[in-house]
């Protein structure tokens, strides 16, 4: 499948490898690839912003999303421990992001260059994002196609994708109407 990837699907599928390595998260998820996608700044940011969507705005989501997922505030929260907490004193004694720091050193102890496996939803985004090439009859997998498949494989990275107030029809349509060449 991924000899049908444009150069910008393909960067955009490499950069979720190099964020979820830079993460420590154990696997790649959609809003890895989502994340990709938005970082290449292709024809899909191109198409979000025709859409009246700051891609930038959704990246910031995804980026919290991916820096969540390190720990379970929930579960700590079960125990007694508040993570917003922990995180404002750490920031505040070694400064801003150490407790992040201090996760991605000790989970990244001997992986550095090690393989990362995609999630089940995001090998489903990216069969999605096949299937989205061909109904739309294109010979490629670009960026847009993608995000498509991202979105129309639902969950919080899809959720992200269509901000605050956009109905997923709106984006849909931007993305499937974007000109590749802008």
């Amino acid at each position: 499948m991924f000899e049908r990837f444009t150069k910008d699907a393909r960067a955009a599928v490499v950069l979720a490898q190099e964020i979820a390595r830079e993460a420590s998260s154990a696997s790649i998820g959609p809003e890895h690839v989502a994340l990709g996608v938005l970082d290449v700044d292709g024809s899909g940011a191109r198409a979000l912003r025709d859409a009246g969507i700051d891609p930038a705005s959704v990246a910031d989501r995804l980026r919290d999303m991916v820096r969540e997922s390190g720990l379970d505030a929930d579960a700590l929260a079960s125990l007694g421990i508040d993570l917003e907490r922990v995180s404002r004193s750490a920031d505040t004694l070694f400064g801003t992001g150490a407790l992040e720091r201090a996760g991605r050193a000790l989970r990244g102890k001997g992986r550095r260059g090690s393989h990362i496996p995609f999630t089940a939803d995001a090998k489903k985004a990216l069969e999605l994002s096949l299937r989205e090439a061909l109904r739309l009859q294109d010979n490629e997998i670009n960026d847009r196609h993608v995000l498509l498949g991202v979105l129309r494989g639902g969950g919080p990275a899809a959720e992200a994708l269509t901000g605050t107030g956009t109905q997923v029809a709106t984006v849909r349509t931007a993305l499937e109407t974007r000109p590749e060449a802008a």
